[in-house]
């Protein structure tokens, strides 16, 4: 969302440092500034967020446009309606993206699906940036959903695409990034959604139609990065192109070891074909590795994190923040967040991702519970609205180490190259669908139980936290296929030797 990711470049050299005594110097510093290039997409997908902070200009905008042109003020709940359509369009959005993802990827390659995807960022920049000029809503409520199928894209396409250029042992941390980028994208829209600087009558257009200025960016930058070896070699069948990609991306000429374990995954894509998302509901050598991914996509946005930013102003208010003053404490709780994911950038290939995400959905449950107490008897007992605040950090802390960046990573580690597609579409369509119902449903609960709303997070994170426990492996270090073979056992299918590793069971 902004047009400052090439000063963020010097960010991404960082999340390599830790293997730079096992790698060579052009290797880290080439996949570190393709990770700033390809995460343009996941910043400018969360800027599409911000028109919810803008709640009073827009609500003049649409009641002024609706006044000129009918004569009369829109009623409450006939805005409510409006307002609703406006906030919910992004969600759908990203699921109806999340349904792209298989075709594209298969059929444009992981490069190409993100090179067109900045179409969906562009023209949504420009209908926003001059809604207001044209005097029209519709144009808003247009742009959400378009701009949601970018999100719904980028958010999928992003991590397979780094994962696939991966070395084994940078895996994580690469994959960890994209979230980096899209806190990065939240905090300074937050920041830019300041009172004194764009959150304004003149200013909410110039910050919705910023969004497309990272989408430019990539459109230069993007094309001079190779598309993704595996694909080119499995799908492509481009044996000479593969290696040399990856010749360029390792920074040395002996890459063979990659090119022949991709020819024998290439002789299993052949035996089996491509997956589709009936097939993977219906093939038993995947059925614990699709489970997973559907609890832990669950598991991200219904612990709580939407609710947590939902309720935060009321939260710091009612412990004696000034209301003026609430906009900068709530930035500071994004400031926590990215730093949090940059954290995790550095510990995921140490402490590995298993343990990152046990760490995390428990520290969610515990918070959601406390803060359940805490937020019940804070007209009763002193301390309660400091001990909110304390639970509103400590939540956003959990969340960022395990369940906002890990859940996408293992979909990448989970599965091979014939079913990674279909894998992602399910993925990101419950991560979407998630979102788009805590979005809808919240306000009520929030309305009908009150502070005992987020008891319900708490539980969700409790069963999230046992099935992660008693389910998911670590897959840390692993290749793709040894990972496989874990799951293998518990799908109860028959491990195969090592001529035969590379199929999907």
């Amino acid at each position: 969302k902004i047009g400052w990711v090439q000063s963020m470049s010097h960010m991404g050299l960082v999340n390599l440092a830790h293997a730079l005594s096992t790698r060579p110097r052009y290797f880290s510093a080439h996949l570190s500034s393709k990770e700033c290039g390809l995460t343009a997409a996941d910043v400018f997908s969360s800027w599409a967020k911000l028109g919810v902070s803008l709640f009073q200009f827009m609500q003049e905008f649409y009641n002024q446009t609706y006044h000129e042109r009918t004569g009369q003020y829109m009623d409450e709940s006939f805005f409510t309606l409006l307002w609703s359509i406006s906030v919910s369009m992004f969600p759908l959005g990203g699921f109806l993206g999340s349904l792209m993802v298989g075709p594209m990827v298969n059929k444009c390659g992981r490069k190409g699906t993100l090179l067109i995807n900045n179409i969906f960022s562009i023209i949504p920049a420009i209908l926003m940036g001059t809604s207001k000029v044209a005097k029209s809503y519709e144009m808003i409520i247009l742009s959400r959903i378009v701009v949601g199928i970018c999100a719904g894209l980028s958010s999928n396409v992003v991590p397979m695409y780094l994962g696939e250029l991966s070395p084994r042992n940078l895996r994580g941390a690469l994959g960890v990034v994209p979230q980096l980028f899209i806190t990065i994208g939240l905090i300074i829209a937050q920041i830019l959604g300041l009172r004194s600087i764009l959150a304004s009558e003149e200013g909410w257009p110039i910050l919705l139609g910023l969004t497309g200025v990272p989408a430019g960016l990539q459109l230069l930058f993007l094309p001079f990065f190779p598309e993704s070896p595996r694909y080119t070699l499995i799908q492509k069948g481009e044996e000479e192109r593969a290696r040399r990609d990856l010749r360029k991306l390792r920074g040395w000429d002996d890459v063979e070891d990659e090119v022949e374990e991709m020819r024998l995954e290439d002789q299993a894509e052949k035996a089996e074909g491509r997956l589709s998302v009936l097939n993977l509901f219906t093939f038993q050598p995947l059925r614990w590795q699709l489970i997973s991914i559907i609890v832990l996509m669950a598991g991200q946005q219904l612990s709580g994190i939407g609710a947590i930013f939902y309720y935060s102003d009321r939260i710091f208010q009612n412990a004696g923040v000034k209301e003026d003053d609430v906009q900068y404490v709530t930035a500071g709780t994004g400031a926590v967040y990215v730093v949090m994911t940059f954290v995790a950038v550095f510990i995921v290939e140490v402490l590995g991702r298993r343990l990152l995400l046990l760490a995390g959905f428990g520290i969610c449950c515990v918070t959601c519970a406390v803060l359940t107490a805490a937020l019940a008897l804070q007209d009763q007992v002193a301390g309660m609205p400091t001990l909110s605040i304390v639970c509103v950090i400590v939540y956003v802390v959990g969340h960022a180490i395990g369940p906002s960046p890990i859940p996408a990573l293992v979909i990448t580690e989970m599965f091979l190259q014939s079913s990674r597609p279909a894998a992602f579409m399910v993925g990101g369509g419950v991560h979407w669908l998630c979102n788009f119902t805590v979005g809808l449903v919240f306000p009520f609960i929030q309305g009908a139980l009150g502070p005992y709303s987020f008891i319900i997070f708490a539980v969700i994170g409790l069963l999230t936290t046992i099935y992660t426990y008693l389910i998911v492996p670590e897959t840390k270090g692993k290749t793709f296929m040894e990972i496989n073979q874990i799951f293998a056992k518990r799908n109860q299918v028959d491990v195969p030797d090592d001529k035969e590793e590379l199929k999907d069971f």
